[in-house]
């Protein structure tokens, strides 16, 4: 059986309630390097293609890369 993956409807424009600070995903991104099989998103088999690499780029861009205490 096929799983539907929902792709977002927004013409490849993140969100930007989701760029505005380093989130504990965020974080846990950035610190597997982009690494999305080691990633709890990965593991918990949602319906939906991950920005998450994406939004890290941006959070680097914005706000530089983030402290030892975020």
């Amino acid at each position: 059986m096929l799983q539907d993956v929902f792709y977002p409807q927004t013409n490849g424009e993140l969100s930007d309630s989701i760029t505005q600070n380093w989130t504990e995903q965020a974080l846990e991104c950035y610190n597997l390097h982009g690494n999305c099989k080691m990633c709890s998103i990965a593991k918990g088999n949602y319906s939906f293609v991950c920005q998450m690499p994406k939004v890290v780029e941006v959070l680097k861009s914005v706000y530089g890369e983030p402290g030892i205490d975020e």
